[in-house]
């Protein structure tokens, strides 16, 4: 490649395969960095990401106005062209899109054909026809690049009047070349790389569980246990037909055991806690393959509903163990405004006390 084009260069080969690696690197990173962020409920995880993907846009930013400022002011000649074809391409506004095929024609070089596309007053439009002659302006070191002169110098427009061109050849036709192609593989490389190390950093806490919600990892010691499952998205709730039974199919397959001592639900969390060598029968055990998962959504509506708390914001289901004579019991909670409220219900879920506000 010559160097009377320093703007190619930058644009193409190893500098943009570098550039594009850098920059898909880093926003693989800040991307993956968001997302990991959100299904951990990490705040200052997903502010990292947001922050790096906001410094990477701005240094490509800045990195681009340097190069213009290097390349500096573009040098253009003045040229006659013949009009081969027009189109108009769209728009409804006093100023329509045309594409024009031309044969540009330089005094100092062989004629070349070339496709461009420029606005066009209504007004003017009648005044570009085919075989034509037109006034435009090229850069010899990018010829593809050519813009009609719509007021030419009077000089220019006294041969435009004069002198006719033929059209030049079909293999003399000229375009842009494609200059992203390096730049766009590095970059897709870089995005993948960055994304990947990412989650390779937080694989132990994004795949700790296979159940159908996202995760994070239960304790357990020799005598007891506890585990929790965090549902994902900003938008996702516990409350979703289907999801509470099977979190808790999720739950009894890593803690090992359908009978726990607690069982606590809320909006996003469903947690179990027990003892390992505790009963297995379910006396005196929370057995979770036998409560109506599917009607605590609707003990949770009655909860907000009936209890007499104004924008009751929050909501938490806690199942208490049989104990002596006392039965399981459901205890559904709700808090807003400062007040708190609650109602219980059997295993059977029907409400058997409630406390309102």
């Amino acid at each position: 490649m010559g160097t009377t084009d320093s703007g190619l260069q930058e644009t193409t080969g190893p500098i943009a395969l570098i550039r594009g690696f850098l920059a898909g690197g880093a926003t693989g990173v800040a991307l993956a960095g968001m997302v990991s962020g959100v299904v951990l409920e990490r705040v200052p995880l997903l502010l990292l990401g947001a922050g790096l993907q906001v410094v990477t846009v701005t240094v490509l930013l800045i990195v681009d106005s340097w190069i213009k400022a290097r390349r500096g002011k573009p040098v253009t000649r003045t040229a006659l062209a013949l009009i081969e074809d027009l189109r108009a391409i769209g728009g409804e506004s006093a100023n329509v899109p045309v594409r024009f095929d031309l044969t540009v024609v330089p005094d100092d070089r062989s004629a070349y054909r070339v496709t461009t596309s420029q606005s066009v007053n209504l007004v003017d439009l009648p005044t570009y026809r085919p075989q034509g002659m037109i006034v435009v302006e090229y850069r010899p070191d990018e010829p593809w690049e050519v813009e009609i002169v719509t007021r030419p110098a009077p000089e220019w427009a006294r041969r435009v009047e004069t002198e006719k061109a033929d059209s030049a050849p079909e293999s003399s036709r000229v375009a842009a070349p494609v200059r992203s192609r390096a730049g766009c593989f590095g970059g897709l490389v870089g995005l993948v790389i960055g994304a990947v190390v990412v989650v390779l950093l937080f694989r132990g806490e994004l795949f700790a569980d296979d159940g159908p919600a996202g995760s994070k990892p239960s304790s357990s010691s020799s005598t007891t246990f506890s585990s929790s499952t965090t549902v994902s998205g900003p938008t996702s709730s516990m409350l979703d037909i289907g999801r509470m039974r099977d979190t808790a199919e999720s739950l009894t397959a890593r803690v090992g055991t359908p009978t726990v001592a607690d069982l606590t639900i809320d909006e996003h969390r469903m947690a179990v806690s027990g003892e390992a060598g505790g009963p297995q029968d379910g006396m005196h055990a929370v057995d979770l393959r036998t409560l109506p998962y599917e009607l605590f959504p609707g003990l949770v509506r009655e909860a907000r509903n009936t209890l007499g708390v104004r924008d009751p914001g929050a909501w938490r289901i806690d199942v208490e163990p049989a104990s002596g004579e006392r039965a399981l019991t459901i205890r559904v909670s709700v808090t807003g405004g400062g007040a708190k409220a609650s109602l219980e219900a059997d295993a059977q879920g029907r409400i058997t006390k409630r406390h309102p506000n």
